[in-house]
């Protein structure tokens, strides 16, 4: 579950988050869209207590995992399995379970060739499979995505899809952005309109989607 009251974050002297109000429920997905600079990452960045508001409250009740800006959370000169290691410490998994889970995690990432070399020589594309593989093993009760599924060769977006739709009908909690409209509709719940940190609109994604349509060229 996470609920968000009378959210704030500013910036200097730009509010990037204005009084933004949100309930979550179990087992509910939330599509976050806008156009850039609309305080969407901002906003999933407060959810995953990566930062705190300036103003109001949020409470987020679960395990949360974050795919927020890519490869975050990985250390470039570490290799890939120390990454995996790393990260899943970071998402709160234990160095046991870790264990139990890597080769699961290794071959739904595809990167086990290079596994023991460093992370500076993977491709985005790498990066986010592995990042992608290692948030979706920890079970989270609440998964987090801000567009890194847009990175990638269109066999693993296929491969995370399924995963997320496994996720869903799990009963866990999806919190995610995208621009990519087909993807809002599908994991449908409810959908929010960001704009300069306001909330323009919220509710299902068809009825969203037509009103921001109105306002920004949709794919």
């Amino acid at each position: 579950m996470i609920e968000a009251s009378h959210l704030a974050k500013r910036f200097g002297s730009v509010k990037a988050i204005n009084d933004l109000s949100f309930r979550v429920e179990p087992g509910e997905s939330l599509a976050i869209v806008g156009g850039n600079g609309a305080g969407k990452s901002t906003l999933l960045s407060l959810v995953a207590r990566l930062s705190l508001p300036k103003e109001g409250r949020v409470t987020v009740k679960g395990r949360v995992a974050a795919l927020l800006e890519l490869g975050s959370g990985f250390h470039p000169d570490l290799t890939g399995r120390e990454n995996v290691h790393l990260y899943a410490s970071l998402l709160g998994l234990s160095r046991k379970r870790t264990e139990e889970c890597f080769e699961t995690i290794v071959e739904f990432s595809g990167v086990g060739e290079f596994i023991d070399e460093p992370v500076r020589t993977y491709s985005s594309g790498m990066v986010m499979r592995l990042a992608f593989s290692i948030a979706v093993h920890v079970d989270p009760d609440i998964l987090i995505i801000d567009e890194v599924l847009t990175v990638g060769d269109q066999s693993f977006a296929a491969k995370c899809f399924e995963r997320i739709w496994q996720f869903k009908r799990a009963g866990k909690t999806l919190l995610f952005v995208s621009h990519v409209p087909e993807m809002v509709r599908q994991l449908r719940d409810r959908t929010l309109w960001l704009d300069h940190g306001e909330v323009m609109l919220m509710g299902t994604p068809d009825e969203v989607l037509r009103a921001y349509s109105g306002n920004v060229a949709l794919p």
